[in-house]
């Protein structure tokens, strides 16, 4: 596997490049867009000519977030940039189609990540297995070499940092977390609204989505497994925009005596999105999501796998099941 780049290495490479795309995966989280847009406006300050991109644009719930304005979705025929830098993710693929046809002709890709099983498919790699979020990787790196950090980079990257780390209650958290927070806070970050936007800001198809998982998970394993099928219908009869479902899992995590929770999301063309998490240490989802072409973290992971839902979840079900029990 390829090594990583040293820090300095990459900064070099923004810091002699004048146009510059930044990306991240498609169906974009908390992380993925406040990490592109807290090293955009960063590099912006720098006097950069800064193209953020995402297949499929920021989601509704994370819009109050400085710069998503500024953020666009792969529509022209052709973009010519100096340095391209992927964030937040895991394979080259998971840019998006578009996105990544657009950037193939970048000279350099520079990709920033901390999944563990990021194959490091870029021209320079920083890949941090040990960091809980790819925006406190983007934050060292902005602080270590001086790169401008005002209170918009702060907000985005707090935000990118929280949401990945559950509100900081993750086991991937570190004292360099915390450290980070408590560096913005003494800069003059105000945390407290930005929990509020991000936490108790909830449309009213995120509440009706939950009444509807309540009312329809099911367990398996001695009650050790919860999981839950959102099909299409449910997404229609809501109107539910992209944004609605994140973190909704956390709520089954939640529960007593559950050690893995799971959600099977149908998706266009016929695919089921698959997000499953693990509370015990023992029990690595990821090389579960790995049977199924997916993979991420020990402890959170995902898949992509052929429809219809139920067969899928079945399927994935079963192989987690098997695991489960390996704990007895």
């Amino acid at each position: 596997m390829t090594a990583n780049s040293s820090t300095a290495e990459i900064v070099a490479a923004m810091r002699s490049a004048q146009r510059i795309a930044v990306v991240a995966h498609v169906r974009p989280d908390g992380d993925a867009v406040g990490s592109i847009l807290g090293l955009a406006l960063s590099l912006r300050a720098l006097g950069k000519e800064v193209t953020a991109l995402l297949e499929d644009g920021v989601p509704e719930n994370l819009a109050f977030l400085p710069g998503t304005d500024t953020v666009v979705q792969p529509v022209m025929d052709s973009l010519d940039v100096d340095l391209a830098i992927a964030l937040d993710t895991a394979t080259h693929e998971r840019i998006g189609e578009r996105c990544k046809t657009l950037l193939d002709a970048a000279p350099v890709l520079v990709n920033i990540d901390h999944h563990p099983t990021n194959p490091r498919y870029g021209t320079m790699n920083l890949i941090d297995a040990d960091s809980p979020a790819t925006g406190q990787i983007v934050y060292n790196l902005l602080s270590e070499h001086g790169l401008p950090i005002d209170d918009a980079v702060r907000q985005n990257l707090f935000v990118a940092i929280s949401t990945d780390t559950g509100s900081f209650q993750f086991s991937s958290t570190n004292a360099r977390t915390h450290q980070i927070a408590a560096e913005m806070i003494g800069d003059g970050l105000d945390t407290s609204r930005l929990a509020q936007l991000v936490y108790q800001s909830y449309p009213r198809r995120r509440l009706d989505l939950m009444r509807a998982m309540l009312n329809e998970m099911q367990f398996r394993a001695s009650d050790r497994i919860v999981s839950w099928q959102l099909k299409q219908q449910l997404m229609d009869d809501i109107s539910m925009l992209p944004g609605d479902t994140e973190g909704l899992i956390d709520t089954l995590r939640m529960m007593d005596g559950v050690v893995s929770c799971v959600i099977f999301e149908d998706v266009a063309g016929g695919k089921v999105r698959v997000s499953a998490r693990s509370k015990d240490p023992r029990l690595d989802v990821s090389l579960i999501c790995g049977q199924f072409g997916g993979g991420g973290h020990r402890m959170a992971s995902g898949a992509r796998m052929r429809g219809p839902i139920g067969d899928a979840a079945e399927k994935f079900l079963q192989a987690l099941e098997d695991e489960v029990r390996r704990l007895d």
